[in-house]
């Protein structure tokens, strides 16, 4: 594979043609408004992993229209004061799998708080979290999921359940609510984003090969899936473009991304098909703050820069959560 898209001196000035609908500040609020009329019912349940340097706990909270959703929490073994948290959102058609997946937080100093996916966690690891919500038709997968309206179509219900997931990690009594951070790989990265311009006061926010980002191009430059989910859709649905384009324009990471006020550790890779380096650059480029840097991996594809972008996490993430 080689690099296919924008050089990447134009990638840094590039910019979305993504039209933001005009009630979205109005849309999310509405939305997040019905989310908290419902208690948060969050629970934290001790659980026996075999691991000594941690302590985990499975955790149920209510999220969108008060449903409850599945989530691991992570505490360094003998945690007796408040810790920064990082929140962690799952890359897509996986779950929050097993806990001893989730050790590089905790091992780290700092809580950690994994949120399962809606209907996810059967692609590459599991999950516990159902989505009861029906759609009308689409195309296998959730990227087409109610796609012809934005109040009905899935990720209304991933991003409330994200906003509710740090709500969530906040309420335990040995997490310091004033320090939180939020993360995610691909699907995890564009969630991370939502969250980044959706709670105002968060510390950090680090998206990794995000995906969600710039849906006008995303759509239209890549034939790999998840993107190409919506073009199959469209390719059944034939003349339902527009109104399409306009129910993802609530979703598209770019909106999110200039509503943002925490500092940001982008990362992408220039041969990714998946999540295309433009639409990310999309997202950076839009992003609201000032205090924001991007990791670019020259030769890969959608793993990015796996160990490697943990490892830049590692060294730029202690310093926004200890402060």
């Amino acid at each position: 594979m080689t690099q296919f898209d924008l050089p990447l001196d134009q990638l840094h000035g590039y910019r979305s043609a993504s039209v933001e609908p005009e009630d979205f500040d109005a849309f999310w609020a509405e939305t997040l408004g019905e989310a908290r009329a419902h208690e948060l019912d969050a629970h934290f349940e001790p659980v026996t992993t075999g691991l000594s340097a941690v302590e985990v706990f499975d955790v149920t909270f209510a999220g969108f229209d008060g449903q409850p959703v599945k989530g691991w929490f992570v505490l360094p073994a003998g945690t007796t004061a408040p810790l920064p948290v990082v929140v962690e959102f799952i890359g897509y058609g996986g779950g929050r799998g097993l806990p001893h997946t989730h050790l590089l937080w905790a091992s780290a100093g700092f809580a950690h708080f994994v949120m399962d996916t809606r209907g996810q966690g059967s692609g590459w690891a599991t999950g516990d979290t159902p989505d009861p919500v029906g759609s009308a038709p689409a195309f296998p997968g959730f990227m087409t999921r109610g796609v012809e309206d934005p109040y009905t179509y899935y990720y209304r219900r991933v991003f409330t359940d994200a906003v509710r997931a740090v709500e969530a990690a906040r309420s335990h009594p040995l997490v310091d609510a004033s320090r939180t951070a939020v993360t995610g790989v691909s699907q995890g990265g564009g969630i991370t984003i939502a969250v980044a311009g959706l709670v105002g006061d968060l510390v950090a926010v680090a998206p990794d090969v995000p995906f969600l980002c710039d849906f006008p191009r995303a759509t239209t430059i890549t034939d790999r899936t998840p993107y190409r989910e919506i073009g199959n859709y469209l390719k059944t649905h034939r003349g339902r473009a527009d109104r399409v384009r306009k129910t993802l324009a609530y979703f598209d990471g770019v909106h999110f991304a200039a509503r943002a006020t925490a500092p940001a550790l982008f990362s992408t890779a220039l041969e990714d098909l998946t999540c295309p380096p433009s639409t990310v650059f999309a997202a950076f480029n839009a992003y609201a703050e000032d205090e924001k840097a991007i990791e670019v991996y020259e030769f890969n594809d959608h793993e990015g820069g796996e160990a490697f972008q943990q490892a830049a996490q590692l060294r730029w993430l202690p310093g926004r959560l200890r402060g």
